[in-house]
């Protein structure tokens, strides 16, 4: 998801900024999502927390699946071996040798994998540092935005995933020029993407997924572009249990909206490289690449250059990757973004719904 909207989206004249208090309610609002999701889990597993998903539509049980579940005190170790236990079962309806091993790496390998089967709730925090120059009266001030991004995978057939992966913009606070030649800040809420991708099972160490994608013109203050959007997703990739490379490309062209602003014909590139270092440890490349195809040149693009961290401990019943990142711009358009500084914060839940059918 970006992590900046250009500032040529908004209007040449202050609006004023939003009460300290959204930042306050945005955070209930995170923390009720997640009370949520445990209750909602308790009601549906009392006596176990299942990640794997399997249900009476899913393929034949393994012989790990078949042995007695843990009780509410899950460890990382247990969910690594029922995520591993998932994908073998997914992988081959008989548990065949070809399904991955499992070892330590499995549970961060299906946390970063973009078509995983573990529903997750993600919250990534953006720092970002807009270009310093004497052109922009915004130039070296910095961009903050909160980003819920769930990935909520479903069973569509024994063979064949549903993955739902929502990115709301809880808050944006983007600082813009006024007319008297200053600057005032703004913050709301930003647009919403949805993308929709359906992934073959069972296709390790091979990845795919294609779908639909659409931008909702949420925003709130002129933050956003204004526009409804659609286009295609696609990703792919190769992934073990020591690395993964992929991709995830989302292209948006806008067909209706403010008649005021500007129509859009955009792409976001997520690439994807990572190696799993054992621990449950991981490092791989951060940021998205964007092109603007209505730009000219180089302004048509912002390209970041980062490297991420993370880590999964154990919070309560729930495993959660916490993953620190820095990017560079090496490429941006003029007044662009230049660095910034990523926090993302991801529980792993149990499937609240496991099968379409």
């Amino acid at each position: 998801m970006n992590v900046y909207e250009h500032i040529k989206t908004l209007p040449r004249a202050g609006i004023g900024n939003v009460l300290p208090r959204k930042i306050g309610i945005t955070a209930l609002a995170c923390a009720a999502v997640i009370a949520g999701a445990t209750a909602a889990s308790a009601q549906t597993a009392p006596d176990k927390l299942d990640v794997s998903g399997s249900t009476s539509a899913d393929p034949p049980l393994s012989s790990a699946q078949l042995a007695p579940q843990p009780g509410p005190n899950l460890s990382i170790a247990a969910i690594t071996a029922d995520s591993s236990a998932a994908a073998m079962s997914a992988g081959s309806p008989g548990g065949s040798s070809s399904a991955l091993p499992s070892n330590e790496n499995e549970l961060v390998k299906e946390i970063n994998n973009p078509v995983t089967s573990l529903w997750q709730l993600q919250f990534q925090f953006n720092n970002v540092q807009l270009e310093s120059g004497n052109f922009y009266p915004e130039s070296g001030k910095w961009v903050n935005n909160l980003y819920f991004q769930p990935v909520l995978p479903v069973s569509v057939t024994n063979n064949l995933n549903l993955i739902t992966r929502p990115v709301m913009t809880l808050y944006q606070s983007m600082p813009h020029p006024t007319l008297t030649g200053g600057n005032e800040r703004t913050t709301a809420f930003g647009d919403t993407v949805l993308a929709q991708v359906l992934s073959p099972a069972g296709t390790e160490p091979w990845i795919y997924a294609a779908g639909p994608t659409w931008i909702f013109p949420t925003a709130g203050g002129h933050l956003g572009q204004g526009k409804w959007q659609v286009g295609p997703a696609v990703g792919g990739g190769y992934i073990t249990n020591q690395f993964m490379l992929a991709a995830f490309a989302q292209q948006w062209w806008s067909f209706a909206g403010d008649a005021n602003r500007k129509s859009t014909n955009q792409i976001n590139i997520l690439p994807l490289a990572y190696y799993f270092f054992g621990d449950q440890w991981s490092l791989g490349y951060s940021g998205n690449v964007l092109a603007d195809w209505k730009q000219a040149g180089n302004d048509a693009w912002t390209v970041p250059i980062g490297l991420s961290i993370g880590k999964v401990v154990q919070l309560g019943q729930f495993p959660v990757q916490i993953q620190l990142a820095g990017q560079y711009f090496a490429e941006r358009p003029p007044g662009g973004p230049k660095w910034n500084l990523q926090f993302e914060l991801t529980p792993v839940i149990p499937r609240l719904i496991k099968s379409l059918f």
